[in-house]
């Protein structure tokens, strides 16, 4: 599937000459200003928003700070386009959230390389924190809004690892949170569904308790919540490459000789 981005500028032909050299490698979404751009991210994914900053009613920065300080879009990158060119617009825009700021006007290569840049970087931190067995969820978070509700996610998670039943309904109970916003918080700023996030947490757990040597395998596996560690060693071995029996033999320290 095409990343989604959404376009929001008042002008009717930036937002035509936009759409027509991005359509062809990503899905195109357009506002008019930043309150429609609002309206339209609390219904759909969006994995970056390109915006104007003079805008009426809600302009660029407005648009973007209410985005990075909104626990549901936090994670979505912000590039913001203006024609003004000073310093203190630049530093302002920076400070607000906004992931890259380019002036007008600007060649098309270089909006394309910067969307295509932001874009990978996100899709690059989340398979290195899905493949690697103790790096933590904070690392995929790009903001402090992102942060402080993954964090909050995975204590919840940790809180309840032994129940082998935890599932998106009762995650969202216990954080009350909607299932639908929990589920499209989670895939959006992961690209994991609730259901594999909190197997990768039961099994990053795992590994840290394969790392210190203290347990055997079938234990650690009813520690984190599998129902058998046939079970258990199937997933690990999936997710990390590597069999539980391995990963602790690689994390044990090697004998010293004479």
């Amino acid at each position: 599937m095409q990343p989604t981005i959404l376009l929001v500028d008042d002008e009717e032909e930036i937002l035509e000459f936009l759409t027509r050299i991005l359509k062809s490698k990503y899905t195109i979404l357009t506002a008019t200003n930043g309150k429609e751009a609002l309206e339209i991210l609390e219904s759909t994914p969006v994995q970056l928003v390109v915006s104007d900053v003079m805008m009426p009613e809600i302009d660029g920065f407005a648009l973007c700070k209410a985005i990075k300080s909104d626990i549901g879009h936090a994670h979505i990158p912000i590039v913001l386009l203006t024609a003004k060119n000073t310093i203190q617009s630049k530093v302002e825009g920076l400070e607000i959230g906004a992931d890259a700021y380019i002036e007008k006007p600007f060649s098309r290569e270089h909006l394309l390389a910067q969307i295509s840049s932001l874009i990978n970087n996100r899709n690059m931190i989340k398979e290195y924190f899905a493949s690697s067995p103790l790096v933590h969820i904070r690392s995929i978070a790009h903001t402090k809004t992102d942060e402080r509700f993954l964090e909050m996610l995975n204590d919840t998670i940790y809180q309840n690892i032994e129940d082998e039943d935890l599932d998106v309904n009762k995650l969202a109970k216990i954080m009350n949170m909607s299932r639908v916003s929990l589920y499209r918080k989670i895939k959006s700023i992961s690209d994991l569904t609730p259901v594999e996030l909190i197997n990768i947490t039961r099994l990053k757990r795992a590994a840290e308790l394969l790392a210190t040597g203290e347990y055997r395998i079938y234990e650690i596996a009813a520690m984190v919540g599998f129902s058998s560690q046939s079970n258990f060693s199937r997933y690990f071995l999936k997710q990390f490459g590597m069999t539980p029996t391995n990963y602790m033999l690689s994390k044990q320290e090697p004998v010293k000789k004479g």
